[in-house]
C-alpha cells in the first residue's frame, strides 16, 4: 500500500506553469493534454513542502547560503545512491544545470572553439553551444535493437578532426532513456583525457533508473577521470523542484572550478534561492521513502503506457527507458512527415509532446512522453494519440 498519493489529478493551470499556461501564447490549442516538458505533475514530498511552509511562516527571505546541514544532506545522498564521496568545496551551488553548462563553455574554452555533443539530445545542449558562440560538433548515436549507442570511432574522428575542447554529455541520456554502463564510460573517458577533452557530464536523472541499470557517477571512474570533468546534478528531477532553480556542480580539479567559480562571478550570480536551499536540504535528508515510491510509480507508468500502445496501435515502436521518465516513441512506420506527426498528435489527438526533431535531425518522426503525471491523464493521452494512428 502506497504511504503517497500519486493518482490525484492536481490542476496546475493559472499557477505559473510552463507546462499549462503557456498554450495559448505558444499557438497550442488550450485543451491538448500536456506531456511535454520535463516535470512532474506530483505535489513534492511531505516533507519538502512542510519545510517551505516552516520557512514561509519565519517570514524572512533574505540572503542565503547552503551550510554543513546541507552538505552533510547532499553528501550522504550521493554515497548512498551512488558510491560517490565528494568534499563540500568541489560543490558549487547555481541556479541550474544549463545555466552551469553555459558558464562552463564560456570558462574553459573560447568562441569559435568546438564543443561536441551525441544527438539525437536533450535540445538546449546545441542552443547553449551556439549562443556562446561556439561550434557545435555531432557525433550522431546509434539506434539499435531499441537502444541507442555511442559510435566510438566516429566519436574519437570527430574529436580530432574538429580539434574538440568539450564534450558535453547526458547521463542518464535524455530522450532515449539509456543508462550508459560503466563500459562506455570509461571508452568515454580514455578517448576524452588522450586528446584532452574535458567532459561536462549532464547527471540530472541520475536518481530515476529501473531494473539492474545503475547509474555510473562520471567522477567516479577514475581519478583521471574525475580530475577531467565536471559532474552537473539537481534535485530538480528526482524530487519535482526545477521550479526553485538550485543544481549542485561538482568540480574536484582546482583548477577547473577556479575557472568556472570566477565566470560564474563574472555573470553577477551570486547566493542561491533560499527556497531552493530548504528544500533541497529536506529532499535530500528526509524525502528517500517519498521518491523510492515515486520512482516505482512512475516505473508502472512506463509498462503501462507500453501495453496501451502495444495493444492499441502496435506500429508506434517503444523505446523503453533503462532510466528517466520520459518515453521516446517511434513513429517512423507511418507514411508521414514529421510535420504530419506533430500535426496529427496535437491538433487531432489533443496531446502535447515533445516532437523529436527538437532533439536534432536524428529525432525526426519521433515523440518524448512525460510518464510522470497520474496514470489517469497518461492513458487518456495515449489512448488519444492511439485512436488518431490506428487509422493508419
Amino acid at each position: 500500500m502506497s504511504k503517497f498519493d500519486f493518482d490525484t489529478i492536481i490542476d496546475r493551470s493559472n499557477t505559473f506553469a510552463v507546462k499549462y499556461d503557456l498554450a495559448g501564447e505558444r499557438n497550442k490549442p488550450v485543451d491538448a493534454i500536456s506531456l511535454w516538458v520535463a516535470d512532474m505533475d506530483f505535489k513534492a514530498a511531505p516533507c519538502i513542502q512542510k519545510a517551505i511552509a516552516e520557512k514561509a511562516e519565519h517570514g524572512i527571505f533574505g540572503y542565503s547560503r547552503p551550510d554543513k546541514r546541507y552538505f552533510d544532506a547532499l553528501r550522504n545522498w550521493l554515497l548512498s545512491e551512488h558510491g560517490f564521496e565528494i568534499k563540500d568545496q568541489w560543490v558549487v551551488n547555481t541556479p541550474g544545470v544549463v545555466y552551469a553548462i553555459a558558464t562552463a563553455i564560456r570558462a574553459l574554452t573560447d568562441e569559435g572553439d568546438a564543443v561536441l555533443i551525441t544527438r539525437p539530445v536533450y535540445y538546449p545542449f546545441s542552443s547553449v553551444i551556439k549562443n556562446q558562440n561556439r561550434k557545435l560538433v555531432n557525433s550522431a548515436l546509434v539506434l539499435k535493437n531499441g537502444h541507442y549507442e555511442i559510435d566510438f570511432e566516429d566519436f574519437e574522428n570527430k574529436i580530432i578532426s574538429e580539434k574538440v575542447k568539450i564534450f558535453l554529455f547526458c547521463s542518464p541520456h535524455n530522450p532515449g532513456g539509456r543508462v550508459w554502463t560503466k563500459a562506455e564510460l570509461e571508452r568515454i573517458s580514455e578517448i576524452c583525457i588522450k586528446h584532452n577533452v574535458i567532459v561536462i557530464s549532464d547527471e540530472i536523472h541520475s536518481d530515476i533508473t529501473f531494473g539492474d541499470n545503475r547509474h555510473t557517477v562520471f567522477a567516479t571512474l577514475s581519478e583521471e577521470a574525475a580530475n577531467n570533468s565536471i559532474v552537473c546534478t539537481s534535485p530538480s528531477k528526482t524530487f519535482n523542484l526545477a521550479g526553485l532553480q538550485f543544481s549542485n556542480i561538482i568540480i574536484s580539479n582546482e583548477k577547473i572550478r577556479t575557472l568556472f567559480l570566477k565566470e560564474k562571478d563574472r555573470t553577477g550570480y551570486d547566493e542561491p534561492s533560499l527556497l531552493g536551499i530548504v528544500a533541497a536540504t529536506a529532499a535530500y535528508s528526509e524525502g528517500k521513502e517519498w521518491f523510492r515510491e515515486v520512482k516505482a510509480y512512475i516505473w508502472e507508468n512506463i509498462l503501462f503506457a507500453e501495453k496501451i500502445i502495444s495493444e492499441k496501435c502496435p506500429k508506434i515502436k517503444v523505446l523503453k527507458p533503462e532510466g528517466s521518465y520520459l518515453l521516446w516513441l517511434d513513429f517512423s512506420s507511418f507514411d508521414a512527415t514529421d510535420i504530419q506527426i506533430n500535426d496529427r498528435i496535437l491538433n487531432k489527438a489533443k496531446v502535447w509532446l515533445d516532437g523529436g526533431i527538437m532533439f536534432g535531425p536524428e529525432g525526426e518522426k519521433f515523440q518524448r512522453v512525460n510518464c510522470a503525471t497520474p496514470r489517469a491523464i497518461l492513458e487518456k493521452a495515449l489512448t488519444q494519440i492511439c485512436a488518431e494512428f490506428s487509422k493508419d
